[in-house]
């Protein structure tokens, strides 16, 4: 689902402008990222959790060539699912 797909939805259920839709999912999608990047962990409930996690310097090889090389340190972010998530992925939930 993209975010124009999102709007669109909104739009047709509460019943806002396309405008007002428009903008509460950008206000919506930069608040959430903000919290991201400044507290590094976000969870929403009955949705899962999403947290940055530091991945550390390693060794690796280029598959091609089969040089060794040095991976850089990073972040990463992942994504936890919640109970109730996983149970309505998995069929069993309401």
């Amino acid at each position: 689902m993209t975010k124009a797909e999102i709007v669109e939805q909104l739009h047709e259920v509460m019943q806002f402008s396309k405008k007002e839709c428009i903008e509460l999912v950008e206000l919506t999608f930069a608040l959430l990222k903000e919290v991201i990047v400044t507290e590094g962990k976000l969870k929403v409930s009955g949705f899962g959790v999403f947290e940055v996690k530091e991945k550390h310097a390693r060794r690796g090889r280029n598959p091609q060539t089969g040089e060794e090389l040095t991976i850089t340190p990073r972040r990463v972010l992942s994504f936890k699912p919640s109970a109730v998530l996983k149970t309505k992925l998995n069929g069993t939930g309401v």
